[in-house]
């Protein structure tokens, strides 16, 4: 019970972190025009990305659709991380910031539920889904 409430708690801070860059690119002030730009992108697509980002943050707060909003960031993120790299380099600190929000956000969702534990390897994975209790499937309805 304890590691569920940790996880869910760090995939609402990884939700909240996006709802607040969602947030800042929907408002698009000129630092972000500025990053858009750099990136390749043009000035305008700022609210663009923003409903993507927004929709990923409010899928990881529901938790029946977090598994959703999950793996939508992962590929989010991985396409920042794939800008950045065609920009920067490799290692730059934004690739950094994307590889670690990516990695806390599916830490959280393996502590949060145990489903997402049988995607570990067997010694990670302390049981089985056959010694689940009964309830697990049925816990957000």
């Amino acid at each position: 019970m304890r590691t569920s409430i940790v996880g869910r708690s760090i995939v609402t801070i990884v939700a909240a972190l996006l709802l607040v860059d969602g947030s800042l690119q929907l408002a698009s002030p000129p630092m972000m025009v500025d990053a858009m730009t750099h990136s390749g992108f043009s000035a305008d697509s700022g609210p663009r990305v923003a409903v993507f980002t927004l929709t990923c943050a409010l899928l990881l707060i529901i938790p029946r659709l977090a598994p959703l909003g999950a793996v939508l960031t992962t590929g989010f993120l991985g396409g920042a991380i794939a800008t950045h790299f065609r920009i920067d380099g490799f290692g730059s600190p934004p690739q950094l910031i994307c590889l670690g929000l990516g990695i806390v956000m599916w830490l959280g969702m393996v502590l949060a539920d145990r489903r997402f534990r049988t995607f570990l390897p067997a010694g990670l994975n302390r049981r089985s889904p056959a010694e689940w209790p009964a309830d697990e499937y049925s816990r957000y309805p």
